[in-house]
């Protein structure tokens, strides 16, 4: 039996260590805020973070998570940068279907806890690997842009 911690709790697992991380947590776990995608790590709607860095899920065994930090969409506003992205997310009316803004959050809280102030160009780079169906991208730069400015003013 594997564990896992996940959201920072302690979870056991009984499914085989080569099981995507994805079905693990959504399927056995029951944590279904990740998205399912392409399933080839393409889209980014599976995006999770293993001890604070983007991964894509779909592709992640359950083996890869043994002794990590696994944080899903459902624990990244206990963290103060993801709470600010999620507040922006809202704020900025980002989703339109929604269905990969899951990812998007991960994504854009790990850009902003390596970097509290980026540009365009460095948000492009990081959310390359984020697709949004609905075209939502204007609305995701402007909503990092915004969660930069209250990450900025907290550290004042």
């Amino acid at each position: 039996m594997a564990s896992i911690n996940l959201n920072g709790r302690i979870h056991e697992l009984g499914a085989p260590d080569d099981m995507p991380l994805l079905w693990a947590i959504r399927d056995v776990l029951g944590f279904t805020g990740t998205k399912f995608g392409c399933g080839m790590g393409l889209c980014g709607s599976c995006t999770m973070h293993m001890n604070g860095s983007p991964i894509r899920s779909c592709l992640t065994p359950i083996s890869a998570a043994h002794g990590k930090k696994i944080i899903t969409i459902e624990g990244i506003g206990e963290d103060s940068v993801g709470k600010h992205v999620q507040d922006a997310w809202v704020k900025k009316g980002v989703p339109q279907c929604g269905y990969c803004q899951p990812g998007q959050v991960m994504s854009a809280t790990a850009l902003l806890k390596s970097n509290s102030d980026p540009n365009d160009q460095e948000i492009e780079n990081a959310m390359v690997g984020n697709i949004c169906r609905c075209g939502t991208y204007n609305r995701i730069k402007k909503a990092i842009h915004n969660a930069s400015d209250k990450i900025k003013e907290g550290s004042k």
